[in-house]
């Protein structure tokens, strides 16, 4: 838009307000200082990238390495799983990963290659997701970044279902989802004369970690069901779920489904492989014509032969998934999350954590001056200050101030840096993890 000294619309700034709905996500309700060179949807995608820019960028600018930048950025905010690089670098590179052949450097199917894979058969239903303005109900807190995903594909909007943290009526637990909620939402939003066309469930939960029972499942369908709902189930974090005593069951192995040609799972490499820089996702649908759908999209997402390859081979490994990477990645989560809750219990931090995914949801409510998401920002700056980055419960439209995300799924001695207090510290060496051999601690006020 040049510097300002010109006398066209680009030189002008404006402000965009979207309408308010009471109950619903909007992605914004209003920005300002959006150059009107971009059209409506520009300043919107704008607004969604300047809005992140400071909890990224900054963290990126000034990343810890044990090397190069040994006072950078701890990350206990980002969720990607950094404790079994040594076994995947080791399968990654042996000799049947490195395939080469004319169809993996050509366009492919844009639903993917056939590595031997089951075909689903086609079925006569002609439903249609979601088309504007429409919502998709969705429990809070949740993955914040949906919010993006569904708003800048599609314009569509999120109808949240809030959830508390005090146990109250017949909740078991604290941010415990009911059939009841899901109702009381969903005529919440159609009294505002909203359309809610879907449900949103990510199983296990992000950010809070629970597991969703096979009962519990099966209300949240029949609701679905019954409101003519389509469902999608997130199960990005399936074969993550460390604590023994927990059962995780996919949605897809219940005995029935109320309404198959409407649920659909997602499942992907990045979180149980850690794998989040090959963006590798898949979609599990018995809808033929969602499925088709969905691949016209990958027109533009679509992943390169060679790494479709290499992600074939790695799943059809059973063994080696099974007898090796398995235990030892479940081992390894469940050491660190032992650690890093043995810390927040002797600092007297109140936190939640169902023992499944790479995150605990803590609770820093007492460390607010007032209870104002104000307060939480400014809280969350401190820790950013002092080269700790977490991420904040509005990012998850969590509806009490003051929780916290703190990712336990990295290296030792980065766990270890991300307790200490906000001082130089010297160059540190991968040794005993802290769960084995601890050391004498200081911590900041």
């Amino acid at each position: 838009g040049g510097d300002g000294g010109g006398d066209g619309e680009c030189s002008r700034r404006a402000e965009l307000k979207l309408p308010e709905l009471c109950g619903v996500g909007d992605p914004i309700a209003m920005f300002s200082s959006a150059s009107s060179c971009l059209s409506s949807r520009g300043r919107v995608i704008k607004w969604f990238w300047d809005s992140a820019e400071e909890n990224y960028w900054t963290y990126h600018r000034d990343e810890y390495d044990e090397d190069k930048n040994p006072n950078g950025v701890v990350n206990l905010g980002i969720s990607e799983n950094k404790l079994c690089f040594d076994l995947l670098s080791r399968r990654l590179t042996q000799s049947d990963m490195l395939r080469v052949e004319p169809p993996l450097l050509q366009y492919p199917d844009w639903r993917g290659h056939l590595f031997g894979v089951r075909v689903l058969q086609p079925e006569d239903d002609r439903s249609c997701l979601f088309l504007s303005p429409e919502a998709f109900l969705i429990p809070t807190p949740y993955y914040g970044a949906i919010t993006q995903h569904v708003y800048l594909y599609g314009n569509v909007r999120l109808a949240y279902v809030y959830l508390d943290s005090e146990v109250t009526g017949q909740d078991t637990r604290p941010f415990q989802l009911t059939v009841e909620k899901l109702e009381t939402a969903l005529q919440g939003a159609r009294s505002e004369g909203v359309k809610v066309k879907g449900l949103i469930l990510i199983n296990p939960q992000n950010p809070l970690g629970d597991i969703y029972s096979p009962g519990e499942l099966q209300e949240f369908l029949g609701f679905a069901k019954r409101h003519s709902l389509h469902v999608i189930v997130d199960e990005i974090y399936m074969l993550s779920v460390f604590q023994e005593s927990l059962e995780f069951r996919s949605v897809l192995s219940l005995e029935r489904l109320p309404d198959p040609q409407r649920t659909h799972v997602l499942w992907g490499m990045s979180k149980d492989f850690g794998m989040s820089g090959l963006h590798v996702g898949t979609l599990y649908t018995e809808n033929q014509d969602v499925a088709t759908a969905v691949a016209s999209l990958c027109h533009y997402h679509g992943l390169s032969g060679l790494v479709q390859y290499q992600v074939a081979q790695l799943l059809w490994d059973r063994d080696w998934i099974n007898r090796v990477y398995l235990p030892e990645n479940l081992a390894r989560l469940k050491a660190a999350h032992t650690y890093v809750s043995e810390e927040l219990r002797a600092l007297g931090v109140p936190f939640l954590s169902r023992g499944a995914g790479f995150f605990i949801w803590v609770d820093l409510r007492k460390y607010l001056r007032k209870a104002t998401f104000e307060e939480e920002m400014l809280l969350w700056r401190r820790f950013l200050d002092n080269k700790v980055l977490l991420v904040f419960g509005k990012f998850f439209e969590c509806k009490e101030p003051g929780w916290f995300r703190v990712v336990f799924s990295d290296r030792p001695h980065r766990l270890r840096l991300g307790e200490q207090p906000p001082v130089p510290q010297p160059q540190v060496t991968e040794e005993a993890p802290p769960w084995q051999a601890r050391e004498p601690r200081t911590r900041a006020d």
